[in-house]
């Protein structure tokens, strides 16, 4: 089988990367005369002051809380914190402690098996499964044939990474780098209208006659069974070897989406491959191929996430 070389990314994002904090002296007053002037109730009025003047807030300021232990209405601030404490006093907050954090607060999205994802030219395909290298870099699987397109790759919530391996013909797989850090790596697949998301245990490789489901961005989950493996298919861009074929069917758009084995009436999935090609479709059948998702696994040494 013809190995392919894979560009490492380094510095990958952490999903839970630590903020440092640093406490500043209050912006007027002392804590202590502050706090021993104002109630529980006084704060949590002086707190939603601000929330109702959100929108006016200084550009530096990433949010506000009461601290119970302190009994002092926190400010957090990302930079400059000048203009602050008059912006909180001339709402009747009164006097408040500002807390300046290291770094501000994106929102979190979810990479999630079987979901869109689209490159920055436009063309669409979907995400297989999630893995990282044993130094942490976070990596999204999908097909070779989308990763050959390269540029950067986006999903539900924005950027994702841009194209780290490719190897199609001969194989179909590719991996893309994570390198946003508001996105969340997962072990689930999308289940779409059959149900909620399923959760990956592990790699398994195919067998004939393996009950499995595929989830994809066109045509969601659709399942039915292995009827081949080691099978090679030829493409007019050429051939790929080993692949996994299936009774199940798939469409345009569905490239790169996991295929797992059938979780029944439960929630716990493994992963069996990553969705090529194949012919026909989804309202009259077809049959289609899969890359199994151990020979990425083992080329570039990743492990997938579990749960």
């Amino acid at each position: 089988m013809k190995r392919t070389a894979f560009v490492r990314v380094l510095g990958g994002a952490l999903l839970a990367a630590g903020v440092a904090l640093s406490m500043a002296a209050p912006a007027s007053g002392s804590p202590a005369t502050a706090s021993a002037q104002r109630s529980a109730a006084e704060l949590s009025a002086a707190q939603t002051k601000l929330d109702k003047a959100a929108t006016s807030r200084p550009s530096t300021v990433t949010g506000w809380y009461v601290d119970g232990a302190t009994k002092a209405l926190v400010v957090s601030v990302h930079g400059n914190d000048q203009g602050v404490a008059k912006w909180a006093s001339g709402l009747g907050a009164g006097a408040v402690k500002i807390e300046h954090v290291a770094q501000a607060p994106t929102p979190l999205w979810n990479l999630i098996g079987g979901q869109a994802i689209t490159t920055s030219s436009g063309s669409r395909c979907s995400l297989g499964f999630n893995a990282r290298s044993s130094s942490g870099a976070r990596y999204v699987i999908t097909a070779g044939h989308c990763t050959n397109l390269g540029g950067t790759w986006s999903g539900s919530g924005g950027t994702i990474g841009t194209v780290s391996g490719s190897s199609f013909p001969t194989n179909d797989f590719g991996a893309i780098g994570v390198s946003s850090a508001s996105a969340a790596s997962t072990p689930l697949v999308d289940r779409y209208s059959a149900g909620s998301d399923v959760t990956v245990t592990g790699p398994v490789t195919a067998s004939n006659g393996m009950g499995v489901c595929r989830s994809g961005s066109t045509t969601g989950w659709h399942c039915g069974s292995v009827t081949g493996t080691n099978q090679t298919v030829c493409y007019s861009q050429g051939c790929v070897y080993q692949m996994i074929r299936t009774n199940v069917c798939a469409e345009p758009g569905d490239s790169g989406g996991s295929l797992v084995t059938n979780p029944g009436s439960g929630s716990r999935v493994q992963a069996v491959g990553l969705t090529s090609g194949g012919s026909g479709n989804c309202s009259s059948g077809g049959t289609t191929y899969f890359q199994p998702i151990t020979e990425p696994l083992s080329t570039w040494s990743l492990t997938l996430y579990t749960g």
